[in-house]
C-alpha cells in the first residue's frame, strides 16, 4: 500500500475514533459516570489501528515531517488514553476531567496536524 494511502486511511480511522471520543466525553460530562467499556475499547481499537498505519510507513519508508509531528502528538494522546483506561476506567473510578481534557487536546492537535499533512 502506498504511504499517502496509509496516512489517509489512518486519518479516517482517527476521525471515526474522535466521534466515539466525543460521545464518551459527552457521557462523562453529562453526569458523574463513565462511558460504557465497549465504547472505550472500540475507540481505542480504532485509534490503535490508525497509529499502526502511521508507525509502519514512518519506520520503513518515511513520512512527511508534518505527519511525523502528528504521530508524536497521537502517541502522547494514546499514552493519556491508556492511563485513563488502566488507572480509572478499569478500576471503575470516575475519569478525571483534567486528564480527559489533556487527552482530547493532544488527540485533536494530532488529528488536525495529520489532516493537514494528507490534504
Amino acid at each position: 500500500m502506498e504511504t499517502m494511502t496509509m496516512l489517509r486511511v489512518a486519518a479516517l480511522l482517527f476521525v471515526i475514533a474522535a466521534a466515539g471520543g466525543l460521545l464518551m466525553a459527552g457521557i462523562r460530562l453529562a453526569g458523574n459516570r463513565n462511558p460504557p467499556i465497549w465504547l472505550a475499547y472500540g475507540h481505542g481499537l480504532l485509534a490503535g489501528a490508525g497509529l499502526t498505519l502511521l508507525i509502519y510507513p514512518a519506520a520503513t519508508v518515511g513520512i512527511p515531517q508534518r505527519a511525523l509531528i502528528a504521530l508524536l502528538l497521537l502517541l502522547a494522546a494514546a499514552a493519556g488514553g491508556s492511563a485513563l483506561n488502566l488507572l480509572y476506567h478499569w478500576q471503575q473510578q470516575t475519569l478525571p476531567k483534567p486528564l480527559m481534557y489533556g487527552h482530547m487536546l493532544l488527540a485533536v492537535a494530532g488529528l488536525a496536524t495529520l489532516v493537514t499533512a494528507v490534504v
